[in-house]
């Protein structure tokens, strides 16, 4: 982690509780509870990040979307394999 920042959150009792058995279920220490939250911001951060994509694109033809992705592989894999050689 670079630069760790402290925040300072409240949450309800019962979640606290939740959590901390929880992570002791699977033989996690209190330090790790900073590593799960970190984790499972990402997790939401992309979960809405995707939710919002999909919204904006359900009127755009699956062929369209489909050669975008194939045209960005393309263009990846180009560079990825030119950098290797």
């Amino acid at each position: 982690m670079d630069q760790p920042v402290r925040w300072t959150v409240r949450v309800s009792k019962d979640t606290d509780v939740a959590v901390r058995m929880f992570l002791a279920q699977r033989g996690m220490k209190k330090g790790d509870l900073a590593k799960f939250i970190e984790e499972a911001v990402r997790w939401r951060v992309l979960d809405q990040t995707v939710g919002e994509t999909k919204a904006r694109n359900t009127k755009v033809p699956v062929a369209d979307i489909e050669a975008a992705i194939n045209e960005a592989l393309h263009t990846v894999r180009a560079e990825r394999f030119a950098a290797q050689r």
